[in-house]
């Protein structure tokens, strides 16, 4: 007869536990809808995503989760190569401004959202908002994202960066996503 000696036993049982862990979390965390990417001068990547309703702290200044359709996030982060000297590859670009336009393609109705910076396990910081959609979750929706640079006055450009780059951290753009379906993610829930 062969038995199992306890230090494998506690092995094999740790691995259990470590692929359980990845499936659920694979699971929880995989209802999010890449609305598009984008790569800006000078290194800057642009992540936009549809993603699962979220419980947001502090409530009083977001949308409730039995209220939200769709948790909407930018990730603003600079790229891996091609940045600036000096600059963390994959960190968090603060003080951007992103804004959401978003249209029902059926009805017409939109409204406008401002994203505010976020941080979670996932993603880390990001700029997000709590939405609900201006229709129904089967209708297709236009998003049309706004990202500017910093405002004058929260973010100081230093003479280096004025000569090579200019004032402003980036140029603003937008970007238009047409024909979005969000069915799955309103009908999904962490």
């Amino acid at each position: 007869m062969n038995f199992i000696k306890p230090r494998q036993a506690k092995m094999a049982f740790c691995s259990l536990l470590i692929l359980a862990s990845a499936s659920i979390s694979a699971h929880v965390y995989a209802e999010e809808m890449v609305i598009g990417e984008e790569l800006i001068a000078p290194g800057i990547n642009l992540i936009f995503e549809g993603a699962v309703k979220d419980h947001i702290a502090p409530a009083m200044q977001h949308l409730p989760i039995d209220e939200t359709d769709v948790h909407l996030e930018a990730r603003v982060n600079w790229a891996d190569k091609d940045i600036p000297e000096g600059t963390p590859p994959g960190g968090f670009v603060a003080y951007a401004r992103v804004d959401a336009y978003i249209r029902n393609e059926k009805t017409g109705r939109s409204f406008h959202a401002s994203l505010t910076p976020h941080v979670n396990l996932i993603d880390n910081q990001h700029y997000a908002r709590n939405v609900a959609l201006p229709g129904e979750a089967n209708d297709l929706y236009t998003i049309v994202f706004y990202v500017r640079p910093p405002a004058t006055f929260q973010l100081s450009p230093h003479k280096d960066w004025i000569d090579e780059y200019g004032e402003l951290l980036f140029e603003p753009v937008s970007y238009e996503y047409n024909k979005l379906s969000f069915e799955d993610i309103v009908k999904a829930s962490r």
